[in-house]
């Protein structure tokens, strides 16, 4: 929660991060996995997720995945870094039918196999995007939708974001695109869908201890409201990752996000 006066969130859970080591196009050392692990310590946050990417051209396994994570724990309790390293693993839609329901249980978000991270594709939509959704759902998995605004048929659709949101999926922004590090187009949906009530959670999508790209400690000055920063950086995620009901939305403030948006 914000300390008292402060609009800074502490206590954060960031579910999207590319934190093991030489499985993707994330950390290329364990060096680098070491000094985003600090970096996020730094701001507030308390636990990450490893979710490497699980699609064609990185096609991580669940077993790559738990030695990665085994090895950044390690890691990082030799440099007495206080936070802890989660399962999981960043999906491609192509991948939930290739994948075993065991093995995509494995990649469970945070570690609870009833959540898994979906991964947008940057460039268009598989046409059986939605009836994929739909299917996980009836597995009793919930999707986890990374990423959103950077898609402009998903993030322009929202007809399709409605119908997915309600169908019990929930969608993860990308804090540096809220800040405007991913451009305008992604800058204005990021900030409308979290306007709107139809994101729930924001993470940093972190592939190194990269400087000058916006964190988790940036997102209560991007939305103009410490409580929703902490719902959408702390309730949701604990809830997701404890396996226990997601908090209720607090009644929002008058927001500065349309206010930027407009700009």
């Amino acid at each position: 929660m914000p300390a008292r006066g402060s609009s800074r969130v502490t206590d954060v859970i960031d579910l999207h991060s590319h934190v093991l080591a030489g499985l993707d196009d994330g950390a290329r050392t364990w060096e680098e996995s070491v000094e985003l692990a600090r970096h996020a310590v730094s701001v507030g946050v308390t636990a990450i997720a490893a979710t490497p990417h699980v699609r064609e051209d990185y096609p991580t396994t669940a077993d790559a995945m738990e030695r990665g994570v085994a090895e950044v724990r390690a890691r990082l309790e030799e440099f007495d870094i206080p936070i802890q390293i989660l399962p999981g693993g960043e999906i491609a839609v192509e991948e939930l039918d290739r994948r075993s329901p065991d093995e995509l249980r494995r990649f469970g978000l945070g570690g609870n196999p009833a959540y898994l991270l979906v991964e947008t594709p940057y460039f268009g939509l598989p046409l059986d995007f939605e009836d994929r959704l739909f299917r996980l759902r009836a597995r009793g998995v919930t999707p986890v939708i990374a990423h959103p605004e950077r898609n402009s048929d998903l993030r322009d659709d929202r007809a399709l974001l409605g119908r997915i949101v309600s169908a019990g999926a929930l969608l993860q922004v990308t804090a540096d695109s809220l800040a405007g590090g991913a451009g305008r187009h992604a800058r204005d949906a990021a900030r409308g869908l979290i306007e709107s009530g139809l994101a729930q959670c924001v993470a940093t999508d972190s592939h190194g201890p990269q400087l000058g790209r916006a964190g988790l400690d940036s997102v209560s000055a991007e939305v103009g409201d410490p409580s929703l920063a902490e719902w959408l950086t702390s309730g949701v995620p604990e809830a997701v990752v404890a396996g226990t009901p997601l908090p209720e939305r607090p009644r929002p403030r008058r927001s500065r996000l349309s206010l930027r948006r407009a700009r």
